[in-house]
């Protein structure tokens, strides 16, 4: 049976999306996730919805236990897992309010652990991740984005950062000549974790500012962030109420 887990970034910390909810604490291998999973039905579809930050956003991205997070998912029955994240972008075509549908990422984190195998005494595992974004996923996300006559871009790269500070302007120049087409402190770990536990995993991004490559203007501060991410998170929450149907039969 197919069962669609959201996870909700900065800015969607909780939702109103989910009907007859009940909220299951659970306690992994790995410690507990981030906040306790609300699970209830979205029309007659199972969901399960997980806040990274918690429910307050207390919890700072290099503090995120995604190990947790994504084990439980697993534990609860979840087939497919989309979420959400903030992004900042890095390409003057990327304007903030845009959403973006990533297909690549660059993973730029230096003290998240981002695999399950700490050993190989049961065999050898290198994951085999060229393409870490579920391409039907993607598609299903990027139907609906045109569908509502969102601003969105189907495709581009992130590069996930650990934070929680923002970029120096040589980091944020250095990012774009590697290619990153938008940058954040999530998603990297994530698709590395569910990809590891075969569940299929894609990330719609609310791009809400240009980092701090562009001259001309002034490094971004959280409150700028937070102006911008309220208005896209409606879009969010939008897109994902007309994309599980999809994802579901697919």
């Amino acid at each position: 049976m197919v069962k669609i887990a959201i996870i909700g970034g900065s800015g969607i910390e909780k939702t109103s999306l989910i009907q007859d909810i009940t909220v299951s604490e659970v306690n992994t291998k790995w410690g507990k996730p981030s906040s306790p999973i609300k699970q209830g039905l979205l029309g007659d579809i199972p969901v399960a919805f997980l806040s990274r930050h918690g429910y307050d956003h207390t919890i700072p991205p290099s503090q995120v236990n995604n190990r947790a997070n994504i084990a439980a998912l697993k534990e609860i029955g979840c087939t497919h897992i989309i979420s959400s994240t903030a992004v900042g972008s890095l390409r003057e075509e990327i304007h903030p309010g845009h959403l973006v549908i990533p297909d690549q990422f660059i993973d730029f984190t230096k003290h998240r652990i981002t695999t399950f195998y700490e050993n190989f005494n049961e065999g050898i595992n290198h994951l085999n991740i060229a393409d870490p974004f579920n391409e039907s996923m993607r598609q299903a996300l990027a139907q609906v984005c045109k569908k509502l006559k969102y601003e969105y871009h189907d495709k581009g790269t992130v590069v996930t950062i650990e934070g929680p500070r923002f970029s120096t302007r040589a980091e944020s120049h250095m990012f774009r000549i590697l290619g990153a087409d938008i940058i954040n402190m999530s998603v990297a770990p994530e698709a590395i974790l569910a990809a590891e536990l075969s569940i299929p995993y894609a990330t719609i991004a609310m791009s809400t500012d240009y980092d701090t490559w562009r001259e001309n203007i002034s490094p971004v501060t959280w409150e700028e962030i937070e102006d911008v991410m309220l208005k896209n998170s409606k879009k969010v929450l939008h897109v994902f109420a007309e994309v599980i149907p999809l994802i579901a039969n697919l």
